[in-house]
């Protein structure tokens, strides 16, 4: 008789540092020391990003980067284009419109792959990964960006994996640059890892806007994608097109124009985008005809408080727009944690949202030359307040020299978070990356990490202590002798929780463009418990 002894623990841990799900030992079994969880870092990590623009008059870079101590030795990191479904017409509805005609062969007739400038990446042939293209960008080694970059007004959604030491924290930013037209002006978006549920607020069918969410699917079978519109009066009836049953095909993604959904303009909807099967990455380019755009990155899932990080100084303007999914109403205190500390916008100290409906706000005059940071929270402190999501549009600039940006409520940083494209020698008309850092409750302590350029360079570290109730508009070290682009990653060290964000600016032609992106945690470690035992298994012979 054989005896084989296999480690169930073993086995849970490895399983769950592969998915990246955090596995629950069942109540009872064994004791508080036996099943506490351990912290694990993830091995694969899935990131898609959005088709960058349409425009002939864009440019884009993309820049991927990982922060080093990954595990192992071996892996990769890489992204490739994914084919491009249907018109953008929004006429999806029940799988038949949008997304159909890629379904035959997954082929993209673009070729707006990207033009490494760093060696590291080839040229995207716009056929998808499965095809045996090239990717767009390929990491080589954790701890060193790199970039690429294209002028194509073709160029292709990304979708792509990374593995082994590459996987913990891989951060990918696509920055646009739109020179004239709609919604010109500075595109940023972090690129995003696929789930089953975004809220976005802010958006809107006004005239003079054109909003596309653009649902990105990376696996290899179809999803099939629900989209809604929530105005000021509830969910918005259908327009031309239908949200419903939109067919995403493998590896494909799916461009849709939301005022194709409503049977008339509203300037402030809530969009929800649920996959019925499978699973997409979702955001949303805003483009206005007089005040430039941005992407929409989606809100933090809905909770009874939200925090909006990083509204700039010199705001001429701030939109609030707050939603309340279900059918209770949320009261809600208004405040702005600044640089001195948190202040009540006159006027706006309460804001009530009825449950299942928009509700827009102006916050004119709302930082007066003080950078900050929104928090709402329950009126009543409630541990059973309804769950809202929020998010604010920025206005710089004025007249016809106006540009926006968006800022959604945002996750805290509880470990680590890794933003990337800041440039270490700033071009005329451009100003340095800014972090904001917001400590909306009690003061905590953070270190902030500039890593290597992209053309070399070495990284450089400061610690940043935060004070209670306010927001500090911090200016990242550089890396020494770096060039080109670099990342920078903030880590909590102490004290209680910190919401942060990014924001890049670049003066084109007198506006002054601008684009902020949140900076959640970066998820590169899971949960997973402890062995309360080992599983014996007897083989006889």
């Amino acid at each position: 008789m054989n005896r084989t002894l296999i480690g169930l623990g073993g086995t849970v841990v490895a399983l769950a540092a592969v998915t990246g799900v955090a596995v629950v030992a069942a109540p009872g079994d064994g004791d508080a020391s036996a099943t506490a969880a351990a912290h694990k870092p993830v091995e694969r990590t899935t990131l898609v990003c959005p088709q960058p623009s349409s425009s002939d008059v864009a440019e884009t870079t993309w820049t991927a980067f990982t922060p080093k101590g990954g595990p192992g030795k071996k892996g990769s990191a890489e992204l490739h284009p994914a084919a491009r479904a249907g018109d953008g017409s929004g006429k999806g509805g029940s799988g038949d419109g949008a997304g159909k005609d890629a379904e035959k062969d997954g082929d993209d007739k673009d070729k707006g792959g990207g033009k490494d400038k760093d060696g590291n990446a080839g040229k995207g042939d716009g056929k998808g990964q499965d095809a045996g293209s090239e990717p767009v960008v390929s990491s080589t080694t954790p701890g060193t960006p790199v970039t690429a970059e294209t002028d194509s007004a073709e160029a292709p959604a990304l979708v792509g994996t990374a593995d082994g030491p590459f996987a913990p924290g891989w951060t990918v930013q696509q920055t646009t640059t739109v020179s004239a037209g709609a919604g010109r002006g500075l595109h940023g978006a972090a690129c995003s890892a696929p789930d089953t549920s975004f809220w976005f607020p802010g958006a809107s069918t006004a005239a003079g806007r054109q909003d596309y969410v653009h649902l990105t699917n990376p696996d290899n079978s179809a999803a099939v994608v629900d989209v809604e519109l929530y105005g000021k009066g509830g969910k918005e009836k259908a327009g031309a097109g239908s949200g419903e049953g939109i067919t995403v095909p493998p590896r494909s993604s799916v461009p849709v124009l939301l005022s194709t959904l409503t049977a008339k303009p509203v300037t402030n909807v809530t969009v929800h985008v649920t996959a019925r099967t499978g699973r997409v990455g979702a955001q949303i380019q805003a483009a206005d005809q007089k005040a430039g755009g941005d992407w929409i990155a989606p809100a933090d899932d809905a909770q009874p408080r939200a925090v909006l990080p990083g509204i700039p100084k010199d705001a001429s303007s701030v939109r609030l727009v707050v939603f309340a999914p279900g059918s209770r109403d949320a009261d809600l205190k208004v405040r702005l944690a600044g640089e001195s500390g948190a202040i009540t916008p006159a006027g706006s100290e309460s804001l009530h949202v009825r449950g299942g409906m928009t509700t827009a706000v102006d916050l004119d005059d709302l930082t007066k030359g003080e950078a900050g940071s929104l928090v709402l929270s329950p009126a009543d402190d409630s541990s059973d307040a309804p769950r809202i999501v929020a998010a604010v549009r920025v206005t710089r600039g004025k007249g016809s020299k106006q540009e926006t940006a968006f800022i959604p409520s945002t996750a805290p940083l509880t470990h680590r978070a890794t933003v990337v494209d800041n440039p270490t020698d700033p071009e005329k008309g451009s100003s340095a990356a800014h972090l904001a850092l917001s400590a909306p409750d009690e003061g905590a302590k953070v270190r902030v990490t500039a890593s290597a350029g992209s053309g070399g360079g070495s990284p450089r570290s400061t610690t940043v202590t935060l004070k209670a109730h306010t927001t500090k508009d911090v200016l990242p070290p550089r890396p020494s002798g770096g060039k080109g682009s670099y990342a920078v990653t903030v880590e909590r060290l102490s004290g209680g929780p910190v919401f942060a964000s990014r924001t890049l600016a670049r003066e084109q032609d007198g506006v002054p463009a601008f684009t902020v992106q949140g900076m959640p945690d970066d998820g590169s470690t899971v949960a997973v418990p402890h062995a309360a035992q080992d599983l014996s298994v007897l083989n006889d012979e």
